[in-house]
């Protein structure tokens, strides 16, 4: 049986772990505490702004979390060439995370999943709402401010036929707000693939995972704000999961 998962993503900014809003880097945490045994899987991203930062700080942190993460770890942040995705590999990472680069060069994709295997490939898309567009969403890149005249379900299915092996689906509006994930937009991504389904902002709950499954389509939840998770609670989200009919690795 198929398992949902249950995903931690952690966003640094120049090396230093904090929670995003809106995008924009909110709180510092000061205790790097992940449980990683628990969690299915981790997703550590670089939201540096500055194009000309010295990624070298994020990679250090990469390196060294991986040493101690026994689950699949995707990097991502800033990837705009072959030489990017190598240097997230070397640092540890198992998959990588594109965004603006395969907005930028859409076959760039189709490079990662040739060199590293599709499952490698993690397309992430930033939406926001739009009446301008059919389906009422609009694909942004570079961090969520430059409109691309995409749609979400479109791109992501150009994402599937590309190379990519996931999709990870991120409501600009609903980041940080602890509200639950954009249901209808999960749902348009969903059905416009056959790939595994990544929903990513607006958790804050328990109850939204599931309705995130269920109504979504997702086949993975992601939290950013409450994956300061104790061990605890972490079975207690999955066994909550569980109780809904959803199958997660317990």
């Amino acid at each position: 049986m198929l398992r949902n998962r249950l995903i931690t993503v952690l966003t640094f900014n120049g090396g230093t772990l904090f929670r995003t809003k809106l995008f924009e880097p909110d709180y510092r945490y000061t205790h790097n505490f992940v449980d990683s045994w628990s969690v299915d899987e981790i997703v550590m991203l670089d939201v540096t702004r500055d194009p000309g930062a010295d990624k070298s700080a994020f990679y250090e942190v990469v390196t060294q979390f991986a040493k101690e993460c026994f689950v699949p770890l995707a990097v991502g942040g800033g990837i705009r060439n072959m030489d990017d995705v190598r240097a997230m590999m070397a640092a540890g990472g198992d998959k990588v995370v594109v965004n603006s680069g395969a907005v930028e060069r859409p076959e760039f994709i189709t490079e990662i999943a040739e060199a590293y295997g599709r499952q490698c490939v993690v397309l992430s898309i930033d939406a926001r709402k739009s009446d301008d567009l059919e389906g009422g969403y609009e694909v942004f890149s570079h961090f969520a401010a430059r409109p691309t005249g995409k749609t979400p379900a479109g791109w992501a299915a150009e994402g599937e036929q590309l190379g990519a092996g996931e999709i990870m689906i991120t409501s600009v509006e609903r980041d940080g707000s602890l509200q639950g994930y954009d249901i209808p937009l999960c749902r348009q991504v969903s059905d416009a693939v056959t790939l595994p389904v990544l929903g990513m902002a607006g958790a804050g709950n328990w109850k939204h995972f599931v309705e995130g499954v269920e109504q979504g389509g997702l086949s993975a939840v992601c939290t950013q704000n409450i994956y300061h998770f104790t061990e605890t609670s972490i079975a207690s989200a999955k066994k909550f999961m569980e109780k809904k009919g959803i199958p997660v690795r317990l």
